[in-house]
């Protein structure tokens, strides 16, 4: 199994390769050219080869902090939003210098989460990657951070990386990181084995994860894992390496960790409720509200809420959870978690009639909903 998946990703006509904020920077932080160019020349080599090459990048924060005067990665979003303003331009230029030995050039595309998961939005994101793939660019991507909020961030740029590949239907994703592959426990522990392949979740549920991420960067271990989760719950070959090892994983050599394609490709903004949102809150539901939101496909409604849980706005993730404590779905709710209590066992006719017309909507829409699980009983 491990020899067709390796085959399949040396073989993909697209691949979207994440690199992280690590394997670019130097010890003080700053962009280290040598790895920038190391990157680069194995980048280049495939496309050249004929395959299309969308690059996901981390770094520009991390490329920001040395003309600011930073020693670490700031904490608080506005000075994170000054470090990437400055640091978006020395990162492209870099890649700009790079590829540009090999006779290609690069296009900066700045993404938020709406732009992968707002329908108008996301069909504009992919008729710009596919037409740079077309004209020759090699698009680097990255995650807008001079604009994006708290509210619509993706997080990191694995997540990103994921459904990035879930956008313009590549046939593989590479996730690069100072870390040569997903081991049965921390690397640094002794007797520690790597995994080679991941068929499936069991194999996860036997693994001790660790780390948070790097002093530059904001991933580490679970969120590539998420990540390679996303993009194998799409249809798509995913593998885990250091970028030292980048050319080998594009080669389909035995290197690092490859995660086998699960199921079939839902849409964009389901994976990105289930994988990439953080729920805010729970709404307990009854039996009659479980059925219609998990098998037939509707909104849920006041009516079938039975208890409200959490701290949460309109617009925030909160998860559906039936009456047992099984989580059952995860949806954008419609209502401030303070509304909601007044509601709860109505029909949402009696609430316009009382309230208003603009009381006559669903708590979640079923468009905004994704079903994480099925009751058998």
């Amino acid at each position: 199994m491990s020899d067709r998946l390796r085959d399949a990703v040396a073989a993909a006509g697209t691949v979207v390769v994440k690199v992280g904020s690590s394997s670019l920077t130097g010890t003080h932080g700053g962009l280290d050219p040598a790895r920038v160019t190391a990157l680069a020349d194995a980048l280049a080599a495939r496309r050249l080869a004929g395959s299309n090459v969308v690059l996901v990048s981390s770094g520009a924060i991390a490329a920001g902090m040395v003309p600011l005067g930073l020693r670490r990665r700031p904490r608080d979003l506005a000075t994170q939003q000054a470090a990437a303003s400055v640091g978006q331009g020395a990162l492209l230029a870099a890649y700009n210098v790079a590829f540009g030995q090999h006779g290609l050039t690069t296009g900066q595309v700045l993404l938020t989460a709406d732009d992968v998961t707002r329908r108008g939005h996301y069909v504009n994101a992919r008729r710009t990657i596919e037409r740079l793939l077309a004209l020759g660019v090699v698009p680097v991507i990255n995650e807008n951070d001079t604009v994006a909020t708290h509210e619509i961030r993706f997080g990191d740029n694995d997540r990103l990386a994921a459904l990035v590949a879930h956008l313009i239907d590549a046939s593989a994703l590479v996730l690069l990181s100072d870390v040569d592959a997903l081991y049965d426990a921390p690397p640094s522990q002794p007797g520690a084995s790597r995994i080679g392949e991941v068929l499936d979740q069991d194999t996860l549920e036997r693994v001790d994860i660790g780390g948070t991420g790097s002093a530059v960067g904001t991933g580490g271990m679970v969120t590539k894992i998420e990540a390679a989760q996303i993009a194998t719950a799409a249809g798509v070959p995913t593998v885990l390496t250091s970028a030292a090892q980048a050319a080998a994983a594009l080669a389909g050599e035995d290197v690092g960790t490859i995660f086998a394609p699960q199921g079939h490709r839902p849409s964009a903004r389901q994976l990105w409720l289930r994988y990439a949102t953080s729920p805010q809150g729970k709404l307990i539901i009854d039996d009659g509200a479980v059925l219609a939101v998990t098998q037939r496909g509707k909104s849920l409604l006041p009516a079938g809420i039975r208890q409200v849980s959490g701290h949460f706005s309109a617009g925030d993730a909160v998860d559906l959870v039936d009456e047992s404590g099984l989580v059952v779905a995860r949806g954008l709710v419609n209502y401030d978690a303070k509304e909601l209590p007044s509601l709860l066992g109505h029909n949402t006719h009696e609430l316009a009639r009382t309230l208003g017309p603009a009381y006559e909507r669903e708590v979640v829409h079923r468009d905004h909903l994704t079903v994480l699980a099925r009751r058998t009983r």
